[in-house]
This record gives C-alpha cells, structure tokens and sequence, in this order.
C-alpha cells in the first residue's frame, strides 16, 4: 500500500547506497538505478484512475499488465467452456469498457455456445427501429392513487448495497453517478450516511430488520426516527426488506472488523462488534400487518411512494399478502423481487446456494400473482438479479419487470475486480473495505463518472435491442419475445416456458389453475 511504498523507497534508497558505495562509488549511480522506479511508484500513489495502482504503487501494474494478457490466454475456454467463469469475464469486461466509454465491442461474432441448453435470446423484427422512433431515457412512475409523492424511475438503478457493507468512498461514487445520469441508489439496510446526502443523488432507503437509521434502543421500530430519516427531499421511496435473494431468511451480517465507530454510530449499535440483522421482522407478523406498516410508513413520509424487496420462498406467504391488499385496499407502490442466486459480501455457503427461489422463477411467479389478483397495473415490480446487459433488462421485463437493479454490476463500474475479499475488510481496490488506506484508492471525482457511464451506455444498449426487436417502448415487450434453448433439439419461448395467468383467475375459486390450488389454500391475510 501507499505506507509500505514510502517505507520500501526509504529502506532501498539507505541499502543500495551502502551497496553502491563499496562497489561502485559514485552515489549518481544510485539514482540512475532506482530513479526510473521511484518517479513510476509515485506517479502510480496519485493518478485518479486506477485504485490498484494508487493503493499498490508498481506491483498494482501487474494486474493490468494481465488484463492485457488475458482474452489471448483465456480464448480456448471461453470457446469451449460457456458456462461459469470465463462467461463472468465476458460480462466483467463489458461493463468495465461502458463504464469507461472505450470500445463496446467484441471481434470474431457470438462467444457462446447457441447450442449449449439454457441458451437465451431475442428474435430480431424485418422492420426494426432505431433513432427518432425511440425513447433512450424511458421512465416509470411509481405511486399508486394512495401516494402523494410519485417518482419518475429510470429503467436501471443501483440495487441495495450498505455503507458498511461499501466504502464510504463507494458510496459517494454510487450516489454521484446516480445524481449525473438521473437515476436511484438503494442505500441498503445499513441506513442513510452523510456519504449518501453529500452527492444529492436521489435515494430509496432500504429499512431492513435490524431498522437501522429508525429504530429504537433495543431495535424495534421507531416511527419518529424513520419521519425524521426521510425527511430529505433526495428519499424518493422507502423499501421494506423481508428478505434479499443472498441469504434469505437469514439477516444481514456486518463484520467486526467493518463496523467502525461511524457506522455503529448511524446504524445505532455497537462499534467493534458483528453486527447480525434479525432473520424476521419485528413491526409485522401477518400479511395484513406488513401492508399496515406500509400505510403506516406512506403516512409518515408525506406519501412518498412505499414498497417491499423479497426473494420468495413459500408460495402461499405472498399469495396470503396478495389477499390482504384486496381485503384491507392497502397496496404497496412496489415491490422488489430479488433471486436466490443474489450477491453479498457475507453470507453462508448453503444460504447462498441452497436456499430461495431463483430469480427468473420468482419473477414470473410475483408478476403471475399479482396478475390472477387483478394488481399488475397498479403495482409496479423491480427486478434485481444479477442485471449486467441491456439483454438482461430485456428479460426481465418480458417476465413481467418494470425496472430493473443492478448490484454488482455497478460495483464492477466502480473498479471492482472480485478479489473475493468483501468479508474481509482488505478489499484491494477500497470498494468493499471500511480499512483507509485501501478506500483512498478509489476516487470518487472519476469512478463516479464511470458509473453514470456504464448506467447510460447499458440502457441505450437496451433501447437499441428492443428497437431490433421491432418495439417501440419497453411496456410491449412480452414473454414471447425471449426464447430458451431447453436441449439440442427443442426451443421454447417465454410464454411457453412461463405460461401467463388469466387477469382475476385467483379471485374465484372456480377459476384457479390447478397448480395454484394448493397453495392458494394454504395462504392466509392473519398469519404468515
């Protein structure tokens, strides 16, 4: 790091001027040898662009000196290996070239596999659309007749990741990119810091179960906190989390070693110490009792729009919420459905892989509910899972989407290089570290640039995939326009795949589909 640089120039200087004196005396010679390397390392401490190199002056050359190396060295298993890791490098250099507006393209045509199962994608329209004909900054209002703030959503936005979880440098760079391309940073659980006020970019706070930002002494809710929490005008909507797709019904986990006397602080715990969020919610028990805190919370925030994040697991607890709105007329303006397969910075292994709904699968189950209760049109649905490329937005909006989050996506933009140390507090390029000579690396003046870059780049990258598809504006797009390779010799579409549920099919017990029935049975407004 910087420290250890000054120390090593020091201490080298000192052992090769011993060493030159005895053999070869001039002390000029020391310069000649050394200067060329302290002139690189200490331009590497204070250029702006690359945290690597300014938080591991010369050695952090070495990784881009790979960088280089890497799409010759990995082109045989990219072509013969689709799946896992060399995929991820594909994605991980597209968002490093939007975020930093280099070149967005790839030679030598598809690098997957157009056979493999699971094979994804859209059929193009002999009358395409390009230019004028298109909106390259659509939006969507949220707020249902009950809301008296509604908000104007872009199409992609920062998925929940906490201060604490991120640098406070992190922070400012997601929040500042937000503010520059006009779209919203969800401030995770950990609550609203200062670094989330200072770039004015606009916010949806994130109240999880530990209520961190609006609880009281011993964690339960405080309705005056959480009036005075989203008091600035820069909250635009407020999410209850019930669950996150990484760890679900499991709680939030911030390390000892992140929880700095700052973060203790604005969360309202203890500095020093791990700090595990309840699995379940305290303020609520029942269907019912969740939408009366969401009354409860639109009322306090002047009207703001109100919503809920889950990964669903049992079928019947969301069925049981969907009765409770037709039973109480109370609707959330949102909700935000996360996958099982969701990204963290700590959870346990077999949270992480073994429990959830996987994201496609719960997406058309929410959007299907919501449909056979006749609410589709009045609630809007947030997708996060996984969201990197325009073709990803595309999909999820064919199921049923609105907009969409992005999580990881957007730590890439900021420089990450999924060194895998999140839990660690020793991230090395300061995205996920609380350790300050790791969070100087990351300047906040260009990384946040880079963020607003990747988020417009990867929208207009949509836009102009749907305009391929003969589409105009993103409410057109259905499952019919996404299809899926489910072996050698059979092709499905989306509305094959996940067939659509009839408008009001789950009002009348006579006209549930079989496969609801059950759960439909076991779904209840009083208990969950």
């Amino acid at each position: 790091m910087r420290n250890d640089f000054i120390v090593f120039t020091i201490v080298s200087l000192l052992f090769t001027a011993v060493v030159v004196h005895f053999f070869w005396p001039p002390f000029i010679h020391v310069l000649w040898l050394l200067a060329p390397l302290l002139v690189l390392g200490f331009y590497d401490m204070f250029q702006v662009k690359h945290a690597i190199m300014r938080n591991y002056p010369i050695l952090g050359r070495g990784r881009y000196i790979m960088e280089e190396l890497r799409p010759k060295i990995y082109q045989y298993f990219i072509e013969s290996d689709t799946n896992g890791a060399p995929i991820s490098r594909i994605f991980r250099s597209v968002v490093y070239s939007r975020a930093k507006k280099t070149l967005d393209t790839t030679p030598f045509g598809t690098q997957l596999d157009v056979y493999a199962e699971g094979y994804e994608w859209v059929n193009h329209s002999i009358m395409a659309l390009s230019g004028p004909q298109l909106d390259y900054a659509p939006r969507v209002v949220f707020g249902t007749k009950a809301c008296k703030q509604p908000y104007s959503c872009s199409i992609l936005n920062v998925s929940a990741m906490s201060f604490g979880s991120l640098s406070d440098n992190a922070i400012l760079a997601l929040n500042g990119g937000a503010k520059i391309g006009g779209f919203a940073h969800n401030t995770g659980e950990g609550g609203i810091s200062p670094h989330h006020l200072a770039e004015e970019g606009d916010l949806i706070y994130q109240v999880g179960t530990g209520y961190f930002g609006c609880r009281t002494k011993d964690g339960h809710f405080s309705p005056e906190a959480f009036a005075k929490r989203v008091e600035p005008a820069s909250v635009k909507m407020i999410e209850i989390k019930l669950s996150q797709g990484a760890k679900p019904g499991h709680g939030g986990i911030l390390p000892a070693k992140k929880n700095t006397p700052e973060i203790a602080e604005i969360r309202g715990v203890v500095p020093g110490t791990e700090v595990l969020s309840p699995p379940a919610h305290s303020a609520f028990n029942s269907p019912v009792g969740l939408l009366e805190l969401v009354q409860q919370m639109r009322e306090l925030s002047g009207g703001k729009p109100i919503g809920f994040k889950l990964c669903v697991g049992r079928k019947s607890e969301f069925l049981g919420i969907c009765k409770a709105m037709k039973k109480t007329g109370i609707l959330p303006d949102f909700i935000t459905l996360d996958g099982g397969e969701g990204g963290t910075g700590a959870a346990p292994l077999e949270f992480s892989n073994s429990v959830g709904m996987p994201f496609l699968d719960g997406l058309a189950f929410v959007c299907d509910a919501l449909q056979g209760f006749g609410l589709k049109n009045e609630i809007r649905v947030m997708a996060a899972g996984k969201i990197i490329t325009g073709f990803h937005i595309f999909r999820a909006m064919a199921l049923g989407a609105d907009t969409c989050n992005s999580a990881r996506a957007m730590m890439l933009a900021l420089g990450c290089i999924q060194a895998l140390e999140c839990n660690q507090n020793t991230c090395p390029t300061g995205v996920a570290t609380q350790d300050p000579e790791l969070t100087h690396g990351l300047v906040v003046k260009d990384k946040k640039v880079r963020v607003a870059n990747f988020h417009d780049q990867t929208v207009h990258s949509f836009i102009e995939q749907m305009g391929a598809a003969g589409l105009k504006e993103p409410r057109s797009i259905s499952r019919a326009h996404v299809y899926r390779r489910v072996s050698m010799s059979e092709v499905r579409r989306y509305d094959e795949v996940y067939p659509y549920l009839p408008e009001g099919c789950l009002l009348d017990g006579h006209t549930i589909p079989k496969n609801w029935v059950v759960d439909m049975e076991e779904a209840f407004v009083d208990k969950f």
